[in-house]
Protein backbone atom coordinates (compact mmCIF):
# COMPACT_ATOMS: atom_id res chain seq x y z
CA UNK A 1 0.00 0.00 0.00
CA UNK A 2 1.05 3.58 -0.91
CA UNK A 3 2.45 5.88 1.86
CA UNK A 4 -0.15 9.10 1.81
CA UNK A 5 1.08 12.52 2.53
CA UNK A 6 -1.02 15.69 3.02
CA UNK A 7 0.45 18.63 2.46
CA UNK A 8 -1.32 21.85 3.37
CA UNK A 9 -0.99 24.67 1.21
CA UNK A 10 0.23 22.59 -1.90
CA UNK A 11 -1.19 25.04 -4.42
CA UNK A 12 2.42 26.80 -4.66
CA UNK A 13 5.77 27.66 -4.06
CA UNK A 14 7.00 25.54 -1.65
CA UNK A 15 4.33 23.22 -0.69
CA UNK A 16 3.63 22.71 -4.85
CA UNK A 17 7.26 21.42 -4.70
CA UNK A 18 7.14 19.47 -1.89
CA UNK A 19 4.12 17.72 -2.93
CA UNK A 20 6.37 17.17 -5.97
CA UNK A 21 9.28 15.75 -3.92
CA UNK A 22 7.25 13.68 -1.74
CA UNK A 23 4.74 12.24 -5.25
CA UNK A 24 8.32 11.11 -7.21
CA UNK A 25 9.00 8.42 -4.43
CA UNK A 26 6.04 6.88 -4.99
CA UNK A 27 4.02 8.59 -2.15
CA UNK A 28 0.44 9.03 -2.80
CA UNK A 29 0.25 13.29 -2.01
CA UNK A 30 -3.10 14.97 -0.74
CA UNK A 31 -2.07 18.70 -1.90
CA UNK A 32 -4.83 20.93 0.35
CA UNK A 33 -4.95 24.08 -1.16
CA UNK A 34 -7.74 26.78 0.23
CA UNK A 35 -8.98 27.75 -3.34
CA UNK A 36 -10.08 24.93 -4.75
CA UNK A 37 -9.47 25.50 -8.44
CA UNK A 38 -5.93 26.29 -7.67
CA UNK A 39 -5.43 23.38 -5.62
CA UNK A 40 -6.84 21.25 -8.92
CA UNK A 41 -4.77 23.20 -11.09
CA UNK A 42 -1.97 22.58 -9.30
CA UNK A 43 -2.95 18.81 -8.78
CA UNK A 44 -3.37 18.30 -12.49
CA UNK A 45 -0.07 19.86 -13.44
CA UNK A 46 1.83 16.84 -11.21
CA UNK A 47 -0.44 14.80 -12.32
CA UNK A 48 0.60 15.39 -16.00
CA UNK A 49 4.28 13.87 -14.35
CA UNK A 50 2.70 10.77 -13.77
CA UNK A 51 2.89 11.92 -10.09
CA UNK A 52 0.42 10.05 -8.06
CA UNK A 53 -1.37 13.71 -6.72
CA UNK A 54 -5.22 14.28 -5.62
CA UNK A 55 -6.42 18.03 -4.55
CA UNK A 56 -8.11 18.87 -1.71
CA UNK A 57 -9.95 22.00 -0.74
CA UNK A 58 -8.58 23.03 2.97
CA UNK A 59 -8.32 26.12 4.78
CA UNK A 60 -6.38 25.65 8.14
CA UNK A 61 -8.13 28.23 9.86
CA UNK A 62 -11.60 26.71 9.32
CA UNK A 63 -12.37 23.79 11.49
CA UNK A 64 -14.97 22.53 9.39
CA UNK A 65 -12.78 22.80 6.18
CA UNK A 66 -10.51 20.83 8.71
CA UNK A 67 -12.63 18.24 9.57
CA UNK A 68 -14.04 17.54 6.36
CA UNK A 69 -10.62 16.56 5.05
CA UNK A 70 -10.12 14.23 8.21
CA UNK A 71 -13.33 12.22 7.80
CA UNK A 72 -12.22 12.22 3.45
CA UNK A 73 -8.96 10.78 4.31
CA UNK A 74 -10.33 8.27 6.69
CA UNK A 75 -13.02 6.60 4.24
CA UNK A 76 -10.72 6.89 1.44
CA UNK A 77 -7.17 6.07 2.55
CA UNK A 78 -7.72 4.51 6.03
CA UNK A 79 -4.96 7.05 7.67
CA UNK A 80 -2.10 8.94 6.36
CA UNK A 81 1.63 8.76 7.20
CA UNK A 82 3.34 12.20 6.42
CA UNK A 83 1.63 15.33 7.33
CA UNK A 84 3.49 18.32 6.21
CA UNK A 85 2.06 21.78 7.69
CA UNK A 86 3.41 24.29 5.01
CA UNK A 87 0.27 26.61 4.62
CA UNK A 88 0.99 30.23 5.76
CA UNK A 89 0.38 34.02 5.40
CA UNK A 90 2.67 37.09 5.49
CA UNK A 91 -0.08 40.04 5.68
CA UNK A 92 1.38 43.78 5.25
CA UNK A 93 1.17 46.18 7.96
CA UNK A 94 1.40 45.63 11.96
CA UNK A 95 -2.36 46.30 13.71
CA UNK A 96 -4.93 44.19 15.81
CA UNK A 97 -6.39 42.29 13.26
CA UNK A 98 -2.75 41.27 11.35
CA UNK A 99 -1.87 39.84 14.75
CA UNK A 100 -4.97 37.68 14.90
CA UNK A 101 -5.39 36.64 11.62
CA UNK A 102 -1.28 35.63 11.15
CA UNK A 103 -1.76 33.87 14.45
CA UNK A 104 -4.99 32.20 13.53
CA UNK A 105 -3.78 30.37 10.15
CA UNK A 106 0.27 30.24 10.74
CA UNK A 107 0.14 29.00 14.70
CA UNK A 108 -3.53 27.81 15.42
CA UNK A 109 -3.97 26.63 11.69
CA UNK A 110 -0.94 23.68 11.95
CA UNK A 111 -2.50 22.86 15.30
CA UNK A 112 -5.67 22.37 14.11
CA UNK A 113 -4.87 20.09 10.91
CA UNK A 114 -2.17 17.97 13.28
CA UNK A 115 -5.10 17.31 16.14
CA UNK A 116 -7.51 16.09 13.70
CA UNK A 117 -4.98 14.08 11.52
CA UNK A 118 -3.44 12.45 14.19
CA UNK A 119 -5.93 9.63 15.26
CA UNK A 120 -5.16 8.79 11.24
CA UNK A 121 -1.11 8.87 11.35
CA UNK A 122 -0.06 5.30 10.71
CA UNK A 123 2.82 3.75 12.72
CA UNK A 124 6.45 5.35 11.93
CA UNK A 125 4.29 8.20 10.51
CA UNK A 126 6.43 12.16 10.43
CA UNK A 127 4.24 15.42 11.10
CA UNK A 128 7.07 18.27 9.80
CA UNK A 129 6.08 21.96 10.06
CA UNK A 130 7.61 24.34 7.64
CA UNK A 131 8.67 27.63 10.00
CA UNK A 132 11.04 30.22 9.45
CA UNK A 133 14.57 31.80 10.20
CA UNK A 134 11.97 34.87 11.14
CA UNK A 135 11.09 32.74 14.12
CA UNK A 136 14.19 33.63 16.24
CA UNK A 137 13.46 33.22 19.89
CA UNK A 138 15.83 35.90 20.63
CA UNK A 139 13.05 38.34 18.76
CA UNK A 140 11.26 38.68 22.30
CA UNK A 141 12.33 39.49 25.52
CA UNK A 142 14.15 37.72 27.96
CA UNK A 143 10.99 36.88 30.13
CA UNK A 144 9.19 35.55 27.19
CA UNK A 145 12.07 33.67 25.84
CA UNK A 146 11.98 31.74 29.46
CA UNK A 147 8.47 30.95 28.99
CA UNK A 148 8.48 29.83 25.32
CA UNK A 149 11.74 28.12 25.46
CA UNK A 150 11.16 26.09 28.82
CA UNK A 151 11.57 22.14 28.49
CA UNK A 152 7.93 21.49 30.53
CA UNK A 153 6.39 23.93 28.37
CA UNK A 154 2.83 22.98 27.95
CA UNK A 155 0.25 23.12 25.12
CA UNK A 156 -2.46 25.14 27.19
CA UNK A 157 0.43 27.96 28.58
CA UNK A 158 2.10 27.97 24.64
CA UNK A 159 -1.85 28.80 23.52
CA UNK A 160 -2.10 31.13 26.05
CA UNK A 161 0.92 33.14 25.39
CA UNK A 162 -0.58 33.38 21.65
CA UNK A 163 -3.30 34.36 22.68
CA UNK A 164 -1.91 37.25 24.96
CA UNK A 165 0.12 38.62 21.96
CA UNK A 166 -2.54 39.29 19.65
CA UNK A 167 -4.54 40.90 22.81
CA UNK A 168 -1.09 42.81 23.52
CA UNK A 169 -1.64 44.29 20.49
CA UNK A 170 -4.43 45.01 20.52
CA UNK A 171 -3.97 46.56 23.69
CA UNK A 172 -1.57 48.72 22.01
CA UNK A 173 0.70 47.66 25.00
CA UNK A 174 3.04 44.62 22.72
CA UNK A 175 5.97 46.26 22.92
CA UNK A 176 6.01 46.92 26.87
CA UNK A 177 5.01 43.34 27.03
CA UNK A 178 8.26 42.30 25.34
CA UNK A 179 7.53 40.91 21.95
CA UNK A 180 8.30 42.15 18.63
CA UNK A 181 6.31 44.45 16.20
CA UNK A 182 5.94 41.59 13.62
CA UNK A 183 2.89 38.92 13.99
CA UNK A 184 4.91 36.57 11.44
CA UNK A 185 7.79 35.80 13.03
CA UNK A 186 5.62 35.87 16.30
CA UNK A 187 3.61 33.28 14.71
CA UNK A 188 6.73 31.35 13.48
CA UNK A 189 8.36 31.73 17.23
CA UNK A 190 5.07 29.90 18.65
CA UNK A 191 5.06 27.15 15.86
CA UNK A 192 8.76 26.33 16.84
CA UNK A 193 7.55 26.04 20.20
CA UNK A 194 4.64 24.21 19.27
CA UNK A 195 6.76 21.74 16.97
CA UNK A 196 8.27 20.63 20.88
CA UNK A 197 5.43 20.50 22.64
CA UNK A 198 4.02 17.99 19.89
CA UNK A 199 7.03 16.26 20.22
CA UNK A 200 6.65 15.76 23.96
CA UNK A 201 3.32 14.44 23.31
CA UNK A 202 4.00 11.78 21.22
CA UNK A 203 6.67 10.40 23.33
CA UNK A 204 4.25 8.34 24.62
CA UNK A 205 2.05 7.58 21.87
CA UNK A 206 3.80 4.16 20.76
CA UNK A 207 3.14 4.99 17.09
CA UNK A 208 6.65 5.83 16.24
CA UNK A 209 5.74 9.10 14.73
CA UNK A 210 8.61 12.01 14.81
CA UNK A 211 7.54 15.41 14.65
CA UNK A 212 9.73 18.38 13.54
CA UNK A 213 10.10 21.55 11.99
CA UNK A 214 11.94 22.88 8.74
CA UNK A 215 13.21 26.17 7.91
CA UNK A 216 13.70 26.50 4.18
CA UNK A 217 15.29 29.50 3.88
CA UNK A 218 15.24 32.36 1.90
CA UNK A 219 13.31 31.22 -1.07
CA UNK A 220 12.39 32.28 -4.17
CA UNK A 221 8.21 31.98 -4.21
CA UNK A 222 5.20 34.77 -4.50
CA UNK A 223 5.71 35.13 -0.68
CA UNK A 224 10.02 34.81 -0.74
CA UNK A 225 10.24 37.23 -3.57
CA UNK A 226 11.95 37.35 -6.59
CA UNK A 227 15.37 38.29 -5.65
CA UNK A 228 15.51 35.28 -3.01
CA UNK A 229 18.89 33.25 -3.32
CA UNK A 230 17.63 29.86 -3.02
CA UNK A 231 15.21 27.96 -5.49
CA UNK A 232 12.15 26.09 -4.40
CA UNK A 233 13.72 22.86 -4.94
CA UNK A 234 16.13 23.88 -2.18
CA UNK A 235 13.49 25.37 0.01
CA UNK A 236 11.81 22.29 0.23
CA UNK A 237 15.04 19.57 0.38
CA UNK A 238 14.91 20.02 4.35
CA UNK A 239 10.84 19.76 4.54
CA UNK A 240 11.04 16.41 2.61
CA UNK A 241 14.08 15.25 4.29
CA UNK A 242 11.72 15.35 7.62
CA UNK A 243 9.12 13.64 6.27
CA UNK A 244 11.27 10.89 5.60
CA UNK A 245 13.04 10.28 8.74
CA UNK A 246 13.89 6.49 9.49
CA UNK A 247 13.33 5.31 12.86
CA UNK A 248 15.22 6.45 15.65
CA UNK A 249 15.52 9.95 13.95
CA UNK A 250 15.34 13.40 15.40
CA UNK A 251 12.48 14.45 17.60
CA UNK A 252 11.18 18.14 18.34
CA UNK A 253 13.97 19.84 16.87
CA UNK A 254 14.07 22.68 14.20
CA UNK A 255 16.43 22.15 11.40
CA UNK A 256 17.62 23.74 8.47
CA UNK A 257 19.78 22.39 5.43
CA UNK A 258 19.35 19.18 7.41
CA UNK A 259 21.37 20.30 10.42
CA UNK A 260 19.78 21.91 13.71
CA UNK A 261 19.17 25.42 13.44
CA UNK A 262 21.65 27.50 14.47
CA UNK A 263 19.13 29.99 16.49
Amino acid sequence: MKRVAVVSGGNRGIGLEICRQLARRAIHVVLGSRDEGRGSAAAASLAEQGLSVEARRLDVSDEASVGELARALAAEHGGVDIVVNNAGIAMDGFNAEVARRTIDVNFFGPLRLTDALLPLVRPEGRVVMVTSGLGDRRKVSGSLQAQLGKAELTRAELVELMRKFVGDVSAGRHTAEGWPSSAYAVSKIGLNALTGVLARELAGDGRGILCNAACPGWVRTDMGGAHAPRSVEEGAETPVWLALLPSGGPQGGVFRDKAPASW
